[in-house]
């Protein structure tokens, strides 16, 4: 790993810390008497849903979905293989889906349809990062951390062929 390849400090570890916490404010506020399930889908979203939690005053559940891409098919398409899906039933709970980024959107959306499939009360959506230049999708965003320049990004999750995610901070990355 080649840390010279970070060219600039996006967000702090700092800046990070108090807007996870302003965000479990939020939550704890929307969701104080509904027991959510928080989802996320795995590895990107590991330190955020961490913390996250950890700033939550309320009950909740929490639950993990893996997916990938079909061989051949572009990332770009939205198209997803769940490689692990939910353990919880969700029909009829309010589900918090936590998501560290989202660019295009597609993602989210196919992702967002499938769990509404199962029924639930509710489906919102907290990303701490939003890349609304690249949204090919419009999704409503429920709560959001920061808004992000059109960069490649890691830290704090987020990640270069499966590097730099244990970073404290989200950089800026030098050009893939």
């Amino acid at each position: 790993m080649n840390l010279t390849k970070i060219k600039r400090i996006v967000f702090s570890e700092e800046q990070i810390k108090n807007r996870v916490l302003e965000l479990g404010k939020q939550i704890n506020t929307d969701y104080s008497d509904k027991n959510p399930i928080l989802i996320s889908v795995l590895k990107g979203t590991l330190y955020f849903m961490a913390d996250l939690t950890r700033a939550l005053d309320i009950q909740v559940s929490i639950d993990f979905m893996s997916i990938g891409v079909y061989p051949g098919i572009s990332r770009n398409t939205g198209i997803v293989k769940i490689n692990k899906d939910l353990d919880l039933n969700i029909t009829g709970r309010h589900v918090l889906f936590v998501e560290d980024i989202i660019n295009t959107g597609l993602t989210m959306g196919y992702l967002v349809q499938n769990l509404e499939s199962r029924n639930p009360a509710s489906i919102k959506i907290c990303t701490l990062l939003n890349n609304s230049r690249k949204r090919l999708m419009n999704l409503p965003l429920e709560y959001v951390g920061f808004e992000v320049p059109d960069v490649y990004l890691v830290g704090y999750g987020l990640d270069y062929n499966q590097e730099y995610r244990h970073l404290p901070y989200i950089g800026e990355f030098e050009n893939c």
